[in-house]
């Protein structure tokens, strides 16, 4: 059985002697090659799948060693703004923890999978009227005014835990892959992904991609009114905006945007070829290379080696599957009608 993350790289972690390991197993997520996608891009392309950490994101790998470091001080309580997944992530391990979780979310900007993760592990949903900007505001005065451990990604201890996916990366292949693509939201995992790269002495390529609707980055000013389908990814002002365009420029690599309507495309594109169900926000990483291929700057070789974040599972954004799905063939309890059906 795999080691809990904070076992397996501890001595990377800064955690303190005394504090409890509160952990649900995650990390250690499978990496998994994509023939039909390599050949669409003229590289060798693999996918890094969090959707299969517990709560069904790369949120548990942040939250095990923030909610370790909060119970190690002694907190009873944690709160988080949210568009879904550390929602999730944060219910489940402050339960782990003997914790209560409040959680602030955008109103009806949450995908329903998401939601009822937090509400099930016990969580207090509080939905405002407003932005997922807006709710991170929220939650930084409300932790300054009360004893209650904020768990965002502005929490340090998130990018810690975060970093440990580009170790599993260099462990696994032996080596930094030459490229990677990742989704921007808040900004937070690609800035994790870095330090982890740096830590290990590696240097690759970094692509980020944000929606069209939400990509403050590649505007250069905050998004008043953030949109798209990728809900994950729907922040107009990232709370790691600085760090993230360090990454992406000492990286010689670039920060670009992609149309829900492309992301759909890869999101179903992933699912029918690749055998990979991921949410929508994932998909912007390979909505990303697809549309805008593997650029480099003058001196700098292709990447033939790649890999692309998938940040969360498909089962987090149920409607958007079935929108997106052929319809159930409904038929007559009769053998001739369904094989029929089967076969036509």
């Amino acid at each position: 059985m795999p080691q809990p993350l904070i076992e397996r790289y501890r001595d990377t972690l800064p955690l303190e002697p005394g504090d409890p390991v509160v952990s649900l197993n995650e990390g250690s997520t499978p990496l998994v090659e994509a023939p039909r996608l390599s050949e669409r891009v003229g590289a060798r392309v693999w996918l890094k799948v969090e959707g299969a950490n517990p709560t069904g994101s790369f949120k548990d790998r942040g939250m095990t060693v923030a909610v370790s470091r909060a119970a190690g001080r002694g907190a009873k309580a944690v709160i988080c703004a949210s568009t879904g997944n550390t929602s999730a992530s944060a219910a489940a391990y402050s339960v782990r923890a003997g914790m209560t979780c409040a959680v602030i979310v955008p109103e009806g900007k949450i995908a329903i999978g998401k939601l009822a993760q937090a509400l099930i592990h016990g969580a207090r949903v509080i939905a405002i009227e407003g932005n997922f900007d807006d709710a991170l505001v929220m939650v930084r005065d409300l932790s300054e005014r009360h004893p209650i451990e904020l768990v965002n990604s502005v929490n340090p201890y998130r990018i810690e835990g975060q970093k440990t996916a580009a170790f599993e990366l260099i462990d696994e292949l032996g080596t930094a892959p030459d490229a990677l693509a990742i989704p921007v939201g808040n900004a937070g995992n690609v800035t994790a992904y870095w330090k982890g790269f740096q830590e290990r002495e590696a240097s690759p390529i970094l692509y980020g991609f944000q929606a069209a609707g939400a990509s403050p980055l590649v505007n250069g000013a905050p998004v008043a009114n953030p949109e798209t389908i990728a809900s994950a990814i729907r922040i107009g002002s990232p709370a790691r905006w600085e760090e993230a365009m360090n990454a992406f420029n000492t990286s010689r690599g670039r920060v670009q945007a992609v149309t829900d309507d492309q992301i759909l495309d890869a999101y179903h594109w992933l699912a029918s070829n690749e055998g990979v169900f991921c949410e929508p926000a994932s998909a912007a990483s390979v909505a990303g290379i697809l549309t805008h291929g593997l650029p480099v700057v003058d001196g700098m070789a292709k990447p033939e080696t790649i890999v692309c974040v998938l940040t969360g599972h498909g089962l987090k954004d149920p409607d958007t599957a079935l929108g997106k799905a052929p319809a159930v063939i409904t038929c007559a309890n009769d053998i001739r009608v369904v094989e029929q059906a089967v076969f036509d």
